[in-house]
């Protein structure tokens, strides 16, 4: 297994935003494309309440290629993307790393 965090900052006020897509839209289309995530959190204490960190766990990173591209390219999340953002951007930037566990990991 290969696991992906993601951190997304977003803009000013627009994490409710964000998490309501991921509740309402996000999480739906992750199941239709296969997409399984680890977990979701927000910071408690730390240096940005306006950031949502997720992580996603794939089997290859080939397999992350195929159902990562089929989902941003998938004709509803675009539209959802759009609608949700019809406000403006939700997103300022986005943090992305792919880990592998160690041998000594809880996860494998």
């Amino acid at each position: 297994m290969v696991y992906e965090l993601r951190i997304y900052h977003c803009m000013p006020g627009r994490l409710p935003d964000l998490n309501k897509r991921f509740e309402n839209t996000t999480l739906r289309l992750w199941d239709k494309h296969g997409i399984h995530s680890v977990g979701f959190w927000t910071e408690l204490i730390g240096n940005s309440n306006q950031k949502l960190t997720y992580m996603l766990e794939w089997n290859s990173l080939a397999e992350r290629e195929q159902k990562w591209g089929a989902f941003t390219t998938d004709p509803e999340w675009l539209a959802a993307r759009a609608e949700t953002e019809k406000n403006g951007q939700i997103i300022a930037r986005i943090e992305n790393s792919i880990l592998a566990p160690t041998a000594y990991s809880k996860m494998k």
